[in-house]
């Protein structure tokens, strides 16, 4: 007689072998837990990846450049992937985190404005680097060119940067006005470069009499010696007032909000890691802000007639 004949069949599970039962099983747990996840991100609007980007005051590789170790040390802090978005203008930045197309936005001053503007007050601004507390933008000039005062700007060709650019148009066309100069009528051509960078290009080209920039970047050129300040001469700097931060949607997870802030402010000049981001984001550290902070730009915006 065959003893195997006569052996007890065993009947498993769902009629598997025991390894391929426990496969199942393995697989049926690791959905589980990616499903309570995914619900867990939706309960605390946390999200799978940190979308982030900024107003294109430079060069799109420049930005990219800039913001790659910042991007990583927030993975870091944040437990999330990070994702840098790029956009096509000021607009656009504007759009995208009142849209929720990204979660963390790089706003000038005025896109600040604007973006809370278009959102009902539902953008919240972060933090600021402790230098934007009092900006200020500066005009320049071929050196060679006679023009010594904003009074002497009037018959001459200028560029600002962008439209929606604080430290590139609306400050200095506020402090323009303020001189007694109205840039339509008084300039023979007013033009908008688009960048910050590109301003520096065309006053030194020649291709304009004069132009208005960020103050930080025309020191970073300056510094990096891609600008002769033999040549091209600041003639005019602007009194302080408040610029760029970093801004959320206010539907972002309380928690999330608060670790993201906290990671900014806890990046350290003394650590050699920390410090290249902040030489990158050209910051000697990173303070809170407030959207009040804004009123003076908000007000000057509407009296230029540039807040719709």
């Amino acid at each position: 007689m065959n003893d195997s004949a006569s052996a007890p069949q065993i009947d498993h599970p769902l009629g598997t072998e025991p390894h391929v039962h426990l496969s199942r099983r393995r697989l049926l747990l690791a959905g589980a837990a990616a499903l309570m996840g995914a619900s867990a991100r939706a309960q605390t609007g946390a999200p799978a990846v940190l979308r982030v980007t900024a107003i294109p005051d430079e060069a799109p590789t420049e930005l990219a450049r800039k913001f790659a170790p910042l991007g990583r040390y927030l993975e870091s802090q944040l437990g999330l992937k990070v994702e840098w978005t790029p956009v096509t203008d000021y607009a656009a930045a504007v759009e995208a985190l009142v849209n929720r197309k990204v979660d963390l936005a790089w706003f000038g001053g005025f896109t600040f404005v604007q973006a809370s503007e278009r959102s009902g007050g539902k953008v919240v601004p972060l933090v600021q680097r402790e230098e934007d507390a009092k900006f200020r933008s500066v005009f320049i000039t071929a050196a060679d060119s006679g023009i010594k005062t904003l009074l002497d700007l009037k018959g001459r060709t200028f560029s600002f940067g962008s439209a929606s650019s604080t430290s590139g148009h609306l400050m200095p066309r506020h402090f323009l006005l303020a001189a007694g100069i109205q840039p339509e009528a008084d300039f023979k051509r007013l033009a908008f470069s688009g960048a910050h960078d590109a301003t520096i290009a065309a006053v030194a080209s020649g291709k304009v009499d004069a132009g208005a920039l960020n103050i930080s970047v025309w020191d970073k050129f300056v510094a990096d010696k891609k600008v002769d300040p033999q040549q091209v001469k600041v003639f005019f700097t602007t009194p302080a007032y408040y610029d760029y931060n970093w801004s959320v949607h206010a539907d972002m997870a309380a928690p999330l909000r608060d670790k993201l802030r906290q990671a900014f402010l806890s990046l350290d000049g003394s650590n050699p890691a920390q410090q290249e981001i902040l030489s990158l984001q050209r910051a000697t550290r990173f303070i809170p802000t407030a959207a009040e902070n804004y009123q003076g730009i908000r007000a000057a915006a509407a009296s230029a007639g540039l807040l719709k």
